[in-house]
């Protein structure tokens, strides 16, 4: 995609559903800012929105449109957790950062649908919750553990035992789990556009179609280019996670080398009854489970199940996950009857293993000060809507001189991941070793 050419959205329910994103323009010359966001994401937008909300003049430059990438495709889920590590795994590896960070995710849910409810944006926002079920009973230990640690810290989380958690999924099929009041879903896309007119009623530019090709240094600003224009800046946030690499390789080579941008394929099934549907998750709730292979759902705003899987061989347009995908449903949830699927779309989530030969185990997010005023973040391991608008905001403090050893931003140095290009390619070969796992798991 060039920077002249016009936008392809994926087929998603969200790209069918969502209002139109505002018309802007790509960049075209030479421009000044006080900060040079790069990537119209959930990050980037809300690190516009709080510089802002400060009065501080923003440039964002996005490679396609708000929202085209990761943060208009996911599952809309919104978790106030990490996917694989609990509080006090991050305060054994970033001390009192890792503290104030588990405080900020601790919120995250809580301050995304405040700033949707704040700015009244029409992003079908339901805080109905997240429910972690546990799919084995050795599992259990995890959820016991989980609530343990998030209560420790004041997290609205309620442990659930088999009857509890069949109550509020409609399934008998695990076995207890633990809840997150404060978590919940949205319509990725929507929010995403949604924020992207906040931050133009605030006054912040944005430019699309206009991929960064270069970022650097020069003198005491810093200079991004694009190929028709470049923005000066005293300060830079880089919000590009899993798409770093995908216009630009030369961009930033050191941080696209630690992601492993993996595919994941969502779902959206047709509406379903409603004397149907009040059966199936009744309250609500956002759900994602304990395997490996992960199961999900939640409902949509009409009525669909939102869904997704994984592939090996994903096949043309995902169309050979619609059978084992829809078979998972209707074991799941037997009075469904046969399943069939409206929408099927794809994009990148971004991974950061720390053990490559650990694949099953997600990484943790890296955050890194990329050099005097310059700062960026990636790794969502699947766990980005919720914690990129808090991040946003931690960024947006950190461009204007707040104390780092104030903020949440644990920081790290770039460490690139070994052949990342193989590990690309091979990465969907881990979903065998996933499901072997979660069969012992018992």
């Amino acid at each position: 995609m060039s920077a002249s050419t016009s936008v392809t959205w994926p087929p998603s329910l969200w790209a069918a559903t969502a209002p139109g994103g505002p018309a802007l323009n790509a960049l075209e010359g030479d421009v000044q800012a006080d900060v040079v966001v790069i990537g119209a994401g959930f990050t980037g937008l809300s690190t516009a929105i709080h510089l802002r909300e400060a009065g501080v003049e923003v440039v964002v430059v996005e490679a396609a449109e708000p929202g085209w990438g990761a943060s208009g495709r996911n599952n809309g889920q919104v978790i106030p957790t990490l996917a694989g590590h609990d509080p006090s795994a991050m305060v054994a590896r970033h001390g009192e950062a890792g503290e104030r960070f588990n405080a900020v995710l601790r919120d995250s849910a809580q301050y995304l649908f405040d700033t949707i409810r704040k700015y009244d944006i029409p992003a079908e926002a339901e805080q109905a919750g997240w429910v972690q079920p546990v799919h084995s009973p050795g599992r259990f230990k995890l959820a016991e553990k989980r609530v343990r640690e998030w209560s420790a810290i004041g997290a609205p989380v309620e442990l659930l035992d088999r009857a509890a958690t069949a109550q509020m999924t409609g399934s008998e099929a695990w076995f207890g789990g633990f809840w997150n009041r404060s978590g919940g879903h949205i319509n990725p896309l929507a929010l995403a556009r949604g924020l992207a007119e906040v931050a133009l009623k605030l006054g912040a530019t944005i430019h699309v179609r206009s991929p960064a090709t270069a970022m650097a240094r020069e003198g005491d600003r810093w200079v991004v280019r694009t190929a028709k224009g470049s923005v000066t800046a005293r300060a830079l946030v880089l919000a590009t996670n899993a798409y770093t690499g995908e216009f630009a390789p030369g961009l930033a080579p050191d941080i696209a080398g630690e992601v492993i941008p993996v595919l994941s394929w969502q779902m959206a099934t047709k509406p379903i009854s409603d004397n149907i549907a009040k059966t199936i998750i009744p309250g609500r709730q956002a759900l994602s489970d304990t395997h490996r292979e992960l199961y999900f759902a939640r409902w949509d705003a009409r009525n669909r199940l939102v869904t997704g899987g994984a592939a090996v061989f994903p096949g043309a347009g995902g169309d050979n996950l619609r059978g084992p995908v829809g078979e998972r449903l209707k074991w799941l949830w037997p009075q469904l009857g046969e399943v069939s699927f409206d929408y099927v779309w794809s994009g990148y989530i971004g991974m950061t293993p720390d053990d490559v030969l650990k694949p099953q185990v997600p990484g943790y997010p890296r955050i890194h000060q990329l050099g005097p005023n310059g700062f960026g973040w990636v790794g969502c391991n699947g766990r980005a809507v919720a914690l990129s608008i808090s991040l946003g905001r931690e960024l947006a403090r950190a461009t204007q001189g707040t104390p780092l050893e104030t903020l949440a931003l644990p920081l790290s140095e770039p460490k690139g991941q070994p052949l990342p290009g193989l590990l690309r390619r091979i990465a969907p070969f881990a979903l065998p070793l996933y499901r072997a796992l979660d069969a012992q798991d018992i």
